[in-house]
């Protein structure tokens, strides 16, 4: 147990708890790793544009959940089914000022969510579960094979000054879902692994009043000798009041406290937790939105499930609003593929290469549709796209097989990543701008 706890801590904060220091001080892991240099580069030691940047919590689910079922722009096609469920009824809503229409569960979402939920229609151009991680390096698309969640957090690290550029996975339900960085596989962090380490009665929160004075303590010669006025005085207005360590230390013993299990709603506390404690930009979590359902009888799995979630999601968005945190934190979904969508889907849904839907909640997005679904052989896919309008059909300039790798390049220039460094990483697709705010 004492091993397992701590590698969890050195996973989570880094060699001699950095990260716990950055929380405990108010000062920046990059800081506190290297003061000198981080004087010596920039008076200001933190990305010197980070107005863009966002922390993210990125749902994935190798199920192939049937999320492109039930949300806006499937239900123009009377030809597709939907769930007759009534907790799945069509249903009116307004995208910032747009009216739409959607399963039922969809219109719960508040209004503020929802004036910054952006849909996208695309193709993973696979329909095989295993494909998972392919489908996160965007199927090839990607250098060097890196996933979609890893390279947002290379990027976003340093502006966001968190404790480690690596995401974090808490909720995994096969390995297909895990993540890798760098070539390398993360570690899964279950909720309730987490909540145990850090809640504990020798855990890490009980000792950050006393871990603030010891590293206070550990640059007062060098803000004394080294930091110009400029210097201190930003310094300064970074710190750490020892009543703020206090209030800090006890929200997040209280949210983690709240972890009950390894479900949705847990990964979500779990999340913010991790959020707030800036030890990564990117965090992975699974929200079930009706599974593999090839046997949904009545596709009673579907709509359950689906309720879940967009209950799931307006907590995680209360969460954030209670916390400060709804300008700066984006959800965002990619799965590895979608179901298909009719005409005769009533009894269980199969497997869609053509066509899945992953949505984006955030205030860098525009509320709205990305793309759209047409019939294609015996089923439906997805349509090409306007990337000025983000209309669906023909003529569009992305092609629907460049959707995944568009939608990637979307993400990245949504939290301020450069259009250079962009094109570098991702090698197919280009930005849909329409879907940006």
């Amino acid at each position: 147990m004492i091993s397992r706890r701590h590698a969890l801590m050195s996973t989570l904060f880094g060699a001699g708890l950095l990260g716990l220091r950055a929380l405990a001080s108010g000062l920046p892991a990059s800081f506190l790793l290297n003061p000198k240099r981080a004087l010596a580069e920039n008076p200001n030691p933190i990305c010197p544009d980070n107005s863009k940047a966002q922390f993210i919590i990125f749902s994935t689910s190798g199920a192939g959940d049937p999320i492109n079922a039930n949300v806006p722009g499937t239900y123009d096609d009377p030809a597709i089914t939907h769930s007759a469920d009534p907790s799945m009824a069509p249903t009116e809503l307004s995208l910032a000022g747009q009216r739409f229409t959607a399963a039922l569960p969809w219109s719960t979402l508040p209004q503020t969510a929802l004036d910054r939920t952006c849909f996208f229609h695309l193709m993973t151009n696979t329909p095989i579960h295993p494909k998972e991680p392919e489908v996160l390096k965007l199927m090839g698309s990607v250098y060097a094979g890196e996933m979609l969640p890893s390279l947002l957090a290379k990027e976003l690290a340093p502006c966001l000054g968190t404790i480690q550029s690596q995401p974090i996975c808490l909720g995994a339900t096969s390995p297909a879902e895990a993540l890798s960085y760098g070539g390398a596989a993360l570690p899964i962090i279950p909720a309730l692994a987490l909540k145990a380490t850090l809640t504990s009665p020798s855990g890490p929160l009980n000792d950050l009043q006393a871990l603030r004075d010891d590293t206070l303590n550990q640059i007062y010669d060098l803000y004394r000798s080294d930091a110009s006025p400029a210097q201190r005085a930003y310094i300064d207005a970074l710190v750490s009041s020892q009543n703020q360590v206090r209030s800090i230390n006890q929200s997040l013993l209280d949210a983690l406290t709240s972890i009950k299990d390894n479900g949705p709603a847990s990964q979500v506390l779990a999340a913010v937790t991790l959020i707030q404690m800036k030890v990564t930009p990117v965090i992975s979590i699974h929200i079930p939105f009706g599974g593999d359902n090839h046997r949904d009888i009545g596709l009673a799995t579907e709509a359950t499930q689906t309720a879940a979630a967009l209950q799931t999601i307006g907590d995680l968005m209360q969460a954030l609003a209670s916390a400060g945190l709804s300008d700066s934190v984006c959800l965002a979904s990619l799965n590895v593929f979608g179901r298909t969508l009719g005409p005769a889907n009533t009894d269980g849904r199969q497997h869609n290469g053509n066509h899945q839907v992953s949505f984006a909640i955030g205030k860098p997005f525009r509320a709205g549709v990305i793309g759209g679904v047409a019939p294609l052989g015996d089923d439906y896919g997805a349509l090409a796209i306007d990337s000025k309008s983000g209309r669906g059909g023909d003529g569009g300039d992305i092609r629907a097989t460049e959707s995944l790798a568009s939608y990637g390049r979307t993400l990245l220039a949504a939290v301020g990543v450069d259009t250079s460094t962009i094109s570098a990483q991702i090698s197919d697709g280009r930005v849909i701008e329409a879907a940006l705010a």
